[in-house]
C-alpha cells in the first residue's frame, strides 16, 4: 500500500485528498498544515509519496521541497498549485519534484500522478507540460528566470506582501542576508519597491490578485 503524506494548510482539501486515496488503496499517514511540518513529518514517517501544495503560510511548498531534498535525495514529492505560469513548474521540477499537478485536473489524474510518483516517474499534468514546451519553444522566457533560486523564493514572498524579517523567518536566513537577495531582485527585475514586484508578479501570473 502507497503510504502519502499530505502537505497542504486547508484542513477541508487535506480530508478530501484523504478520501480520494483512501478510495484508491493508499494510506494517507499523515497530514501538515505548512512546509516545516512536512519537513518534521517527512523525517519521522518517510512516506512513500509526499503530495505537496505550493502556496502556504509561513514555509512554502518550494522551499519544503529544497529541504525534503536536501534531507532526502530519495524524496518522491509531487506538488499540486493553483499557479499558471511555467516559472513555478520549472522551479519545483529542478529543485528535485517528481511531479507537478495543477489543482484544476480531475481526481482520476491526481490518483495516476500519485502512483506515478511512488513508482519513481515523472508525472507532470499535460496543460502544465504543454505550457512548459511552448514557453521554451518560443522564447517566451519571464524576467523572473534571472533570478537565482533562493532570489527567487524571495521574490515571491515579498510580491505577496511578506516583510523582510517574516521572509528572513520563513527561510531561515537572517534578515541582512534576505536584505541582500532583495537589492538583486530589484536590480534584475528594474522594480524601486515591493509594490512594483508585485506587479511584476501579478503580469507573469507568479501570484494570484
Amino acid at each position: 500500500m502507497t503510504r502519502v503524506l499530505l502537505v497542504d494548510d486547508h484542513a477541508l482539501v487535506r480530508m478530501g485528498f484523504r478520501m480520494l486515496l483512501a478510495d484508491a488503496g493508499m494510506e494517507v499517514v499523515g497530514e501538515a498544515g505548512d512546509g516545516e511540518q512536512g519537513c518534521q513529518l517527512y523525517a519521522s514517517l518517510r512516506p512513500d509519496v509526499v503530495l505537496m501544495d505550493l502556496s502556504m503560510p509561513g514555509m512554502g511548498g518550494m522551499e519544503a521541497v529544497r529541504r525534503l531534498i536536501a534531507q532526502d535525495a530519495r524524496a518522491r514529492i509531487l506538488v499540486l498549485s493553483a499557479h499558471e505560469d511555467t516559472a513555478h513548474p520549472q522551479r519545483v521540477l529542478r529543485a528535485g519534484a517528481l511531479g507537478y499537478l495543477a489543482k484544476r485536473v480531475a481526481p482520476d489524474e491526481l490518483v495516476a500522478a500519485v502512483r506515478a510518483v511512488a513508482a519513481g516517474k515523472r508525472h507532470v499534468d499535460a496543460r502544465t507540460a504543454q505550457a512548459l514546451a511552448l514557453a521554451q519553444l518560443e522564447g517566451d522566457a519571464s524576467p523572473v528566470e534571472l533570478l537565482s533560486e533562493r532570489e527567487f523564493a524571495v521574490f515571491i514572498q515579498l510580491a505577496r506582501g511578506r516583510s523582510v524579517a517574516q521572509i528572513a523567518t520563513d527561510l531561515k536566513l537572517s534578515p541582512s542576508t534576505v536584505g541582500t537577495h532583495l537589492y538583486h531582485v530589484k536590480q534584475k527585475l528594474g522594480a524601486g519597491n515591493q509594490s512594483e514586484l508585485t506587479l511584476v508578479a501579478l503580469r507573469w501570473g507568479l501570484i494570484q490578485a
